[in-house]
């Protein structure tokens, strides 16, 4: 009997309900995965159906689908001699579970439910599934006919339990279970489990990624132990992105890590690592406490062997140098991802953004810049499914993207809605930026449909409202700097329905809005104006972090047209201008609300989760 085992993890872009888009990408990394001589393959949570179905989990075609989404990977040819892990919804008792599925040559091994669910923040688990509540105990689950015909089996072990072959011990975790302050992995490894598997979906918030690691590190660093991480990656449909990270880790060292953002809807990791390294480490660190365990998990036995007998010369994976993004970084990478995604998902042919020449339109701007520079790279290095994608949104089966610039110019649109309260510096900075990231770019002015709005309400009226520098009171100058802000939005979606048919071209576009986290917090934007889009990739971005993601663009995406639109004093421009120049900034009329950015950031306003801060008494 050997003592090395090679292991598999991997970061799938499954599509909530896409069974067979999901079954191609899941044997694919299994394939792949015994390229590398792998014999376990892990995937991410609720891979076969895809993490976000949200009510569909309560129909019983969802159920049903996903078995047979099971019985054609457990019929594979590809899925023999190497023991695989599935993510899917399965039934057991009238209650709906969360389960992981483990299978070796067409036979089903155990399937093993989640036990502690996540139901906080962007998480609602609990609204379609139900923990597993009963510790190390385990009951006979009676398979469907669809799979009792391929595996010949009638029940399998269901619930709280660990796999072991005859070299080593497997047991599972899912996801928030890691975060969790009663997380398996402690018990189990009292209890001699010695490889630990995590299938997750886990979304991206900004300075996240290096709290991952820390858990995945801990779990093994106390008790020793080999611990493999999968996480979903892409947005499935939902609102916000997953990604990746997928990793291995021994004895508190990571020796393998997969890309956090990337293109790629299947990555594939694997690692070589000696069972002795863990044994000889809880020999010295867990000793004295390994033998106390009061309740040891239940084993489901299997006659087969991760390692080989012949192994005593493979190398192994030694611990590497972990790479975190810096928070600019994950700004231009993860919304990107992001956003590309969801554009090749929609049927559309691409963004349309009202861009003002302020900070949070050119950053929402630089992010889809920022899309296109990852598309072209992917298509230089292969990536046939995002030239097949790219091919599809362009309406142009020939079609190769050459430069961002290039690409930008077919999928973006961007256009600069002047009023005669707008001042040509911004018209000018809006123009410079969309003709450095190549967008086509459309000046129009909105005073003719502003007009109208007011002429509409002077006959129903009798009354004609006025600017508070003409006389007019608060309510009229709001009023009349809401209206322009509205019809903004109006505009926006006329423009991305119809502006690709006025060019002669197939399709319509998505819109993309501006709004930051801090304006969110505060209270501070208008109701149903240009910031009200289809998507908004900056809406849980900070003004601070968002800045200083500007700085980075500069440099990073070669667009010196930042440095003028960093430097000029934010304003809305929607009351009238004083000799032509700008006669009232944002930060005024932030003043004036009692709350600006600066102390929304400090309470919390940082796109950050955890903080708690309730709002600030000033009186």
């Amino acid at each position: 009997m050997g003592r090395k085992v090679t292991l598999a993890t991997c970061s799938l872009n499954q599509w909530a309900l896409d069974f067979e888009g999901n079954l191609e990408r899941i044997l694919k990394s299994i394939e792949m995965a015994k390229a590398h001589g792998a014999k376990y393959r892990l995937g991410p949570e609720l891979e076969i159906c895809g993490y976000g179905c949200a009510d569909h989990f309560y129909e019983s075609d969802t159920l049903l689908h996903s078995f047979q989404v099971l019985r054609k990977l457990l019929e594979c040819p590809v899925t023999q001699d190497i023991i695989c892990d599935v993510g899917m919804p399965i039934m057991h008792h009238n209650v709906r579970y969360n389960c992981r599925v483990l299978f070796l040559n067409r036979k089903i091994l155990l399937i093993r439910p989640k036990m502690l669910m996540a139901h906080y923040g962007v998480y609602r688990e609990l609204r379609w599934f139900s923990p597993w509540k009963q510790l190390r105990q385990v009951e006979e689950y009676f398979l469907p006919q669809i799979i009792q015909e391929v595996t010949g089996q009638d029940t399998v072990p269901f619930g709280d339990c660990v796999l072991s072959t005859k070299d080593t011990c497997i047991g599972t975790e899912i996801c928030s279970e890691l975060w969790n302050p009663r997380s398996p992995h402690i018990q189990m490894g009292l209890d001699g489990v010695e490889i630990f598997t995590n299938s997750s979906a886990s979304h991206h918030e900004l300075r996240k990624a290096d709290l991952r690691v820390d858990l995945v590190r801990s779990a093994t660093i106390r008790s020793g132990g080999i611990y493999l991480y999968a996480n979903q990656r892409g947005c499935d449909g939902d609102r916000v992105y997953y990604d990746g990270c997928a990793m291995v880790a021994i004895n508190g060292d990571i020796v393998a890590q997969g890309a956090q953002f990337s293109l790629n809807d299947v990555e594939v990791i694997t690692a070589t690592l000696d069972l002795e390294d863990v044994r000889s480490y809880r020999g010295e660190i867990c000793q004295p406490n390994m033998e106390i365990e009061p309740k040891p998990c239940r084993r489901v036995n299997v006659d087969f062997s991760l390692s080989s007998g012949d192994d005593i010369y493979l190398p192994t994976h030694q611990p590497i140098a972990l790479h975190f993004h810096s928070p600019e970084e994950e700004i231009s990478l993860g919304p990107a991802c992001w956003l590309w995604d969801y554009l090749r998902r929609s049927g559309l042919a691409g963004f349309l953004l009202p861009l003002s020449g302020g900070v949070d339109s050119s950053s929402t701007a630089c992010i889809v810049h920022s899309m296109c520079v990852l598309i072209c790279q992917a298509v230089e290095d292969g990536n046939s499914q995002v030239l097949e994608d790219v091919r599809r949104v362009v309406a142009d089966d020939s079609y190769r993207p050459e430069r961002p610039s290039e690409l930008c110019g077919r999928i973006f649109t961007t256009c600069y809605m002047a009023s005669e309260n707008s001042s040509e510096g911004t018209c000018s900075r809006a123009k410079g930026l969309a003709s450095q990231i190549g967008s086509t770019h459309i000046n129009i002015n909105i005073d003719m449909a502003v007009k109208g709005i007011l002429g509409i309400f002077s006959v129903c009226t009798g009354k004609w409202p006025q600017f508070r520098v003409n006389g007019g009171s608060h309510r009229e100058n709001l009023a009349l700097q809401n209206v322009q802000a509205r019809v903004r939005m109006v505009l926006a979606y006329l423009l991305a329905q119809l502006g690709l048919w006025a060019r002669g071209k197939p399709g319509g576009l998505l819109v993309l809005g501006s709004a930051n986290v801090d304006e969110s917090l505060t209270g501070y934007f208008t109701k149903y104006d240009c910031s009200s889009a289809d998507i908004n990739p900056i809406g849980g971005i900070s003004k601070t972090d968002l800045k200083t993601f500007l700085v980075y663009c500069v440099e990073q995406f070669q667009l010196p047209a930042l440095r003028g639109i960093l430097s000029a004093p934010p304003t809305a421009e929607l009351e009238p201008l004083e000799d032509g120049q700008v006669s009232q900034t944002d930060e005024v009329r932030k003043l004036s609300s009692r709350m600006g950015s600066v102390r929304a950031t400090i309470l919390g306003g940082t796109g950050e989760e955890g903080h708690y801060c309730a709002p600030l008494f000033d009186p």
